[in-house]
């Protein structure tokens, strides 16, 4: 990978970062510090491991596998990505959505 790619990955993992703040979640780059591989690209929304990816052509499937290989127990692991003049999307195995759609299905339950 080039100089100018790593540096279009570390744009997106703050432009990243910067959004889930704005939503009220303390995130932020996640080898900022020490870099050390397995770490997730952005950290700060517990219980998901976050793989970030700001490319115009992606291999879903590696950058899910990489996602998958490198969570931590517990963690459900999630490619975040975008193409230049498109919106974000974030990707999930559909047994990991189910499992965070559940969860917000039964939180709605209680409120009504």
């Amino acid at each position: 990978m080039g100089k100018m790619q790593r540096e279009k990955g570390k744009r997106g993992e703050r432009e990243l970062a910067g959004i889930l703040r704005d939503h009220g979640y303390d995130c932020r780059r996640g080898q900022q510090f020490c870099g050390a591989a397995g770490d997730a690209d952005v950290i700060g929304l517990p219980g998901i491991h976050i793989e970030c990816k700001r490319v115009e052509r992606l291999n879903l499937q590696d950058a899910m596998d990489q996602a998958r290989r490198d969570a931590s127990e517990g963690e459900l692991p999630a490619v975040f990505h975008r193409r230049d003049r498109s919106g974000w999307l974030v990707t999930m195995r559909l047994e990991d959505w189910i499992r965070l759609y559940r969860e917000w299905e039964a939180g709605r339950e209680t409120e009504g």
